[in-house]
């Protein structure tokens, strides 16, 4: 059952037979779209990540599958045009894990920021403190407009004081009106990180991926890697490297023989709360909202709890980045002054988490002025250097498959191939052949139950987090000797563990309870299930009572030092 030592294995022997044209250093959103993309053109590819697949930045997002309209303040109707219509294609191609989330903009002024906006407009570096009504009037139509394309949601509307009130009393009584449009959220962008590299593997059996492998030289045109788990070294000679590593190219670059300064990151950190009257409050709802002092925070309902966020700080530090107390205290004071008749405190925060967005070097003296477009700057063969190297920079998570295409043929073009497949509408793992509606989902869950034997009511839950690959592992929980035994403190069952350690390329604990699955974020770990789950995948991986000790014993570190998580 164990998939982990036949990867390595088909990586090693690929690289011997100088198969792969094309090597991806980085498997976070960008790198695992691109190597999607690829490797669906019958492109030869190797993957490859220090950590484990989406474990960097694409893990620390607000969750959020946005048009930006902020980037409308900035002038970046482009990148807006593109954003939303990339929200529309993932609300259809990952139906199981991106949904429509309705978002309320307090507003608390009729015309200000009108001067202050067009200012912004023409290259000021100073964004305007508050924005009116009628600035966000214009800025929601136009906003509408590039969400035509493929539209999946309705248009925007807006409301004065007294009907908003009513519709959301939580909300502080000095709003004059609010503002409501649709975005949308993802489930748990971590897993869709690994889909999309299992989706680039299955597209082609020439390509590779591969997790704790560590790029250990790069000379005279051959590149060697060391996998952490104690595998022998290989080398192969690519025709085209991709630097997709986030916060980290610079790093990579220099690894690769090539120094660079392309990124200039900032942090962006955010919470998670326990507050059920705040869930109540929101109704299934973002609220999109200025802090006191005009940069753009957001909370809205993420599995069950408030998440909170983000800052936007100059930060250059990806290895060791956490949310500090300040930038903790900053959110919690922000809805406090929103939402004044609900108590906070941080006593509330049930998990915190951090992250470097990738921006491209700048001298902006307001971060959130930094443009959130992306580029992919190629240094040409030099020396004795034989292949080009592409840096993915910037960029947003929205857009990862826009990106990934525009690099994807470029790539083509360099090795003299043609596109044979179009992303644009390809469905992404568990949203492959997802029943369109309530009847075509009845009828999904009726065959999936004849064909598992479980409980109905099981496979709506196991549905609900992997879309339609919830078969295959429903057939495994099936035939497992663990049957429907599940964790004390969650409804994960352990042979769906058993069943994610032994098929999704897990090489240690953190990969199950912080990636494929949501255990950690939403606070459901307790230390004995945390054990549990650690002796079911080490029964799959191999592992022995001093192994197994040591993942639990980092995972309960690193919980607990970086994401405020106490595990009792």
């Amino acid at each position: 059952m164990k998939d982990g030592p036949s990867v390595a294995e088909h990586a090693a022997t690929l690289a011997q037979s100088g198969a792969i044209d094309v090597v991806i250093l980085g498997a976070g959103i960008n790198g695992a779209s691109l190597f999607r993309d690829l490797s669906a053109q019958g492109v030869n590819c190797m993957l490859v990540d220090k950590g484990d697949f989406g474990s960097g930045t694409s893990a620390a997002p607000s969750r959020l599958i946005h048009g930006g309209l902020k980037y409308l303040e900035t002038g970046e109707f482009g990148l807006v045009a593109q954003s939303t219509l990339e929200r529309n294609l993932l609300l259809r191609n990952a139906p199981h894990c991106v949904t429509p989330l309705p978002t309320v903009i307090p507003i608390f002024s009729w015309t200000k920021g009108i001067g202050a906006a067009l200012r912004t407009l023409f290259g000021s570096k100073s964004a305007p403190r508050s924005r009116g009504a009628l600035l966000i009037k214009a800025g929601l139509a136009i906003y509408d407009y590039y969400g035509s394309r493929n539209r999946v949601m309705p248009r925007h509307r807006m409301v004065g004081r007294r009907t908003a009130l009513s519709e959301m009393p939580a909300l502080t009584p000095s709003i004059v009106a609010t503002g409501t449009y649709y975005d949308a959220k993802v489930s748990l962008p971590e897993r869709l990180v690994y889909e999309l590299v299992a989706d680039g593997m299955a597209a082609n059996p020439g390509s590779a991926a591969l997790n704790y492998t560590d790029l250990v030289s790069s000379a005279d045109g051959t590149l060697t890697f060391k996998p952490q788990s104690g595998g022998a070294p290989f080398s192969l000679r690519p025709k085209l490297v991709v630097n997709a590593a986030g916060p980290w190219i610079d790093h990579v670059n220099t690894a690769l023989g090539t120094p660079s300064r392309m990124i200039g990151g900032t942090k962006g950190s955010h919470i998670l709360l326990r507050h059920d009257e705040l869930i109540k409050a929101l109704k299934g709802q973002m609220i999109y909202f200025e802090a006191d002092d005009g940069r753009i925070c957001l909370v809205y309902d993420y599995l069950g709890l408030a998440l909170v966020g983000s800052t936007d700080i100059p930060a250059d530090n990806p290895d060791t980045v956490k949310a500090d107390q300040a930038e903790i205290d900053y959110l919690i004071a922000s809805l406090r002054s929103l939402l004044p008749g609900l108590q906070f405190d941080h006593s509330q925060i049930v998990y915190a988490y951090a992250g470097i967005r990738p921006l491209p070097a700048s001298n902006a003296a307001v971060p959130g002025l930094i443009s959130r477009d992306h580029s992919a700057p190629v240094l040409e063969p030099e020396g004795t250097r034989p292949f080009p190297i592409i840096s993915l920079v910037g960029g947003k998570w929205t857009t990862f498959r826009g990106f990934a295409e525009e690099v994807a043929d470029s790539v083509l073009k360099r090795l003299g191939r043609s596109r044979k497949v179009s992303t644009r509408t390809l469905a992404i793992g568990g949203g492959r052949d997802y029943p369109s509606d309530a009847a075509a989902r009845a009828d999904w869950l009726g065959k999936a139950v004849g064909a598992s034997g479980l409980p109905r009511e099981r496979l709506e839950t196991l549905f609900a987090r992997y879309g339609t690959t919830a078969l295959p592992v429903a057939l495994h929980c099936a035939a497992s000797s663990r049957g429907e035994e599940t964790l004390q403190a969650s409804s994960y069952s352990l042979a769906e563990i058993e069943y994610i350690a032994g098929k999704e390329h897990v090489g240690h604990l953190a990969d199950i309870v912080m990636r494929r699955t949501a255990l950690a974020i939403t606070g459901s770990l307790t230390r004995h299930d945390l054990e549990v789950i650690a002796r079911v995948a080490g029964e799959v991986l191999g592992w022995g009572v001093e192994r197994i000790t040591t993942e639990v014993e980092s995972v309960v570190s690193q919980l607990s030092e970086r994401n405020l998580l106490k595990i009792a």
